[in-house]
């Protein structure tokens, strides 16, 4: 496999906070706290040098039960010692891997660990794949698409897509080529979702030392149980993050994130429901469920697992049961990450470097071929249709096909005639000038007309560019964000190998890969 890099600007597939972080901008100084280099991972180490050992214990245990009946399990007592931390990425349980990018994730985060390994070896680094077990959007979770074809989960779900049965994607199984054996094992050898990712996640990367967490556990709850117990009485996280918001408004930013006054949902099985607060009483959406405030405290001091944040205190979550150095996110995440810097101030936990996955085109040997038959830059295949074309005629025509100096020459034309019209009437100027107009279109009319005709005379070439666009970014999405790992996996078994040979997790940029063979 060959790797091209395109600088993330040039693709036009991400926002300005992302780009304008990672060009380190100096006002964006105050919403992170690590810029993410290896030398500077070394004052991230000593920030969270001090981690709970109480919490390292209960991660351990917790993860002991979760991986229990799993066969070559990973050494979890390494978690125990003080040297140790983690770097973590996180994900819905999309069914069957979901988007390609999911997998991008998982590789970056397991190659930074082993990154930061040689940078200090005097450390151990364990990378983390924190399963989103709670998420209640089953409908996010529910499709993917391979070889063309869309699957999808149906039926009527609620509550955390974690504590789902999977048994009941046997008839997807059913419809898939060479019915894959390892997501068969974990969908119908497993009671809960969340357990039938871990499984396949263990066989797809635990060689390669990642460890998935399902947080949604009591024990690792009551660590978070003061943060659960201030958001019910204070609402303080949406003050804060509306301030940070503000700010970043302010200066242009769009950002993601909406606080709410209570970020915690009520969990139990089949309810995921968010807390909303009235007067004295608290009220779970949806449900005949109330409490007075001294009932909901104490419900969360007795059972704090029938609490679960929402994406305002799931990194905080997060960032209290682990000993973390970096967090590995997408386009999206990193910005809203960066919402929550007062919320992890206000808390005093560390902020972790705040990483962008890596992003990755994969360009097979037959569309490589097809690529450089048409001439066109891998670049250019980010390009929307329209421009696409036109970049395409225009670098393909033995004609000039733009009006440029005919343009000039009219307007070199009507200057004459205006300076004469006006000496006569001054009242001319504008008769002269809407003329200018009017015949300016015309011409830039005449000039569309002239490049579709020559479109035409390259009709059979731009139907394959655009069939190779497409295929590479099917239903106009990015590949990555929708063809799934099998579309890959099946014929290259060793499609994830190949992945952890070229992904550097500190190189920012569009990684294009093209298959040699």
């Amino acid at each position: 496999m060959t790797l091209h890099s395109l600088d993330l600007r040039t693709t036009g597939q991400f926002p300005a906070l992302l780009l304008d972080y990672l060009d380190q901008k100096p006002a964006l100084e105050t919403f992170y706290s690590t810029y993410p280099t290896l030398e500077n991972a070394k004052d991230a180490i000593i920030t969270k040098s001090n981690f709970d050992k109480e919490k390292r214990k209960t991660l351990v245990e917790v993860l002991e039960k979760q991986y229990h009946g799993l066969p070559y399990l990973p050494d979890f007592s390494i978690l125990l010692k003080e040297n140790t931390f983690t770097v973590t990425t996180g994900h819905q349980l999309n069914i069957f891997t979901g988007p390609l990018y999911i997998i991008y994730k998982i590789v970056t985060t397991v190659k930074l660990a082993r990154a930061l390994k040689d940078a200090y070896p005097e450390y151990n680094f364990v990378p983390i794949y924190w399963m989103a077990s709670e998420d209640h959007d089953f409908e996010e979770v529910a499709t993917f698409h391979l070889f063309g074809q869309t699957h999808k989960w149906t039926g009527e779900h609620k509550g955390a897509v974690g504590r789902l049965n999977p048994k009941e994607l046997e008839s997807i199984l059913k419809q898939l080529p060479d019915k894959p054996t390892l997501f068969a094992k974990a969908y119908l050898e497993n009671a809960t979702l969340a357990n039938a990712v871990r499984c396949y996640m263990h066989e797809l990367f635990g060689q390669h030392g990642l460890i998935s967490l399902d947080a949604d556990n009591a024990d690792l709850k009551r660590h978070f149980l003061p943060v659960i117990k201030e958001e019910l009485t204070t609402s303080i996280s949406e003050k804060l993050v509306t301030e940070t918001t503000g700010k970043l408004n302010s200066l242009g930013y769009h950002t993601p994130l909406h606080a709410r006054e209570i970020n915690l949902f009520y969990l139990d099985n089949g309810i995921r429901e968010r807390i909303t607060k009235n007067g004295d009483s608290y009220q779970v959406l949806n449900t005949d469920i109330t409490f007075t405030e001294s009932e909901i405290l104490e419900l969360a001091a007795q059972k704090p697992d029938f609490f679960s944040p929402n994406v305002v205190l799931r990194p905080l979550y997060e960032e209290i049961i682990l000993p973390n150095l970096a967090y590995i996110g997408g386009p999206s995440e990193v910005p809203y990450w960066m919402q929550l810097k007062g919320v992890f101030d206000h808390y005093n936990v560390p902020f972790p470097m705040l990483m962008p996955r890596n992003f990755a085109l994969y360009i097979n040997n037959q569309q490589c071929k097809k690529a450089q038959k048409l001439k066109i830059n891998y670049k250019d295949l980010f390009l929307d249709e329209v421009a696409l074309r036109k970049i395409f005629v225009e670098r393909n025509s033995e004609h000039v096909l733009n009006l440029e100096d005919q343009k000039e020459a009219f307007n070199d034309v009507f200057e004459a005639i205006l300076s004469k019209a006006t000496a006569v009437d001054q009242t001319m100027h504008g008769a002269v000038k809407a003329e200018q107009t009017r015949l300016l279109n015309s011409l830039k009319h005449l000039e569309k007309r002239i490049i579709k005709a020559e479109e035409r005379n390259h009709e059979s070439e731009i139907n394959q560019l655009i069939g190779l666009k497409n295929k590479l970014f099917p239903n106009g999405i990015a590949q990555e964000r929708y063809d799934n790992l099998l579309n890959f996996y099946i014929n290259d078994p060793e499609f994830i190998e190949k992945l952890f040979d070229v992904f550097d997790p500190l190189d920012f940029k569009y990684n294009i890969m093209v298959e040699d063979k």
